[in-house]
């Protein structure tokens, strides 16, 4: 587990014009991005009491992040209720995409958080501390 640096909560554009050296995916909990420079930023949300967060989907190829300037960076969230089929009984969705994109391509990374309503269903994008 990495340490993340809560003093310097950041925002996915603090990538833009940044050259990345890896994207890693950790399953449906986590991104890791490493800038050329060594600095490291984690994305990812830590799971709560009645709350389920995750990477629901990713649209693109991570490594085309890899090697080129990122050049945009986008957050848009929804709150809409899902389909029946995902409702379960919780009381409150989440939709939060993110768009990434450099001159070789853009990938779009969708996280869905559900809860009873009670907790948060963000995504914390930190530094990790070296």
């Amino acid at each position: 587990m990495y340490e993340y640096d809560w003093d310097d909560r950041g925002s996915m554009s603090d990538l833009i014009g940044k050259t990345l050296s890896s994207v890693v995916n950790n399953g449906n909990d986590e991104i890791i991005f490493t800038v050329n420079d060594g600095t490291r930023y984690a994305m990812y949300h830590i799971q709560d009491c009645r709350e389920h967060v995750y990477i629901d989907d990713i649209c693109g190829d991570l490594d085309d992040l890899i090697g080129s300037p990122i050049l945009e960076s986008e957050e848009v969230s929804s709150d809409g209720a899902p389909s029946k089929d995902l409702a379960y009984e919780d009381e409150s969705y989440t939709w939060t995409f993110y768009k990434l994109g450099t001159i070789k391509g853009s990938v779009n990374i969708r996280w869905y958080g559900t809860s009873n309503g009670y907790y948060s269903e963000s995504v914390d994008f930190h530094k990790i501390k070296e």
